[in-house]
């Protein structure tokens, strides 16, 4: 670890009021949740990107719904690393966060919920979690919450209509949602801006760090390696989220 980045970015959140952190699959990794990407984003033969759309589904919603109850019974048995508690920290203000104005903003691209098992407050779900379901057709009931596992019916059926329900997750060629972009945007109104665990590549995601900046806010990345990301931000910190964030907590006292 960079122990001159670390102290530096400590010391620019010892000043700020306003904090945003944007989290990607790194920051989950040391629980054991599989990459989406790498060796274990191979699920039979099948890659996300062939399962995680509309048109699967329409054309298997059992086979689509075997790979998410995979992914659901792989997460169930994960728990919060340090990373995920750091973060939990910030987000309640006092001790670990902050120390004066609005709680630590986080802002994540994971489905896991661990963010939340591990006591985040206001927490930005950009992509939707693994743990909640939504009618497939038209029918406008809410998403639910469902945690067992595995589910007693696959596919799982909606309790308004009766139809077919799908995980509650934004698929490839699905637009977020517009109240939780509206959400991450307003959290570019900060003072440091920190891309954990995350290439933060993709639009609309990659596009916060970069509003983040034209605001004003000291930006920064936490990456296990390097990122197309690493020579744009103003400090670039290489290591583990599950390392570096705590190290970090640490030096900001």
């Amino acid at each position: 670890m960079d122990i001159a980045a670390i102290a530096s970015l400590a010391g620019h959140l010892r000043r700020a009021t306003r904090v945003t952190v944007l989290t990607g699959a790194g920051v989950s990794a040391a629980s054991g949740v599989p990459t989406f990407r790498g060796p274990e984003g191979l699920w039979r033969q099948f890659r996300p990107e062939e399962l995680a759309t509309v048109a699967a589904f329409r054309r298997d919603p059992k086979l689509v719904w075997e790979w998410y109850e995979w992914r659901r019974a792989r997460v169930a048995g994960c728990e919060p690393n340090p990373a995920h508690d750091v973060l939990a920290r910030w987000s309640q203000g006092g001790a670990g966060g902050p120390a004066s104005g609005p709680r630590c903003t986080v802002v994540t691209q994971n489905v896991d919920d661990l963010h939340l098992r591990a006591g985040t407050r206001g927490l930005v779900r950009l992509h939707g979690s693994l743990w909640e379901l939504r009618c497939a057709g038209a029918c406008g009931a809410p998403d639910w919450r469902d945690d067992r596992v595995p589910l007693p019916r696959v596919p799982p059926a909606c309790p308004s209509c009766g139809g077919l329900a799908r995980p509650a997750i934004v698929w490839f060629g699905e637009a977020l949602a517009d109240a939780d972009v509206a959400a991450a945007t307003r959290a570019c109104d900060c003072e440091v801006f920190i891309a954990v665990g995350t290439s933060a590549l993709v639009y609309p995601a990659a596009g916060f760090m970069h509003d983040a900046a034209r605001r004003g806010a000291l930006t920064a990345e936490i990456n296990a390696e390097p990122t197309a990301q690493s020579s744009l931000v103003d400090i670039a910190i290489e290591g583990r989220a599950e390392e570096v964030l705590p190290a970090l907590d640490r030096a900001r006292g």
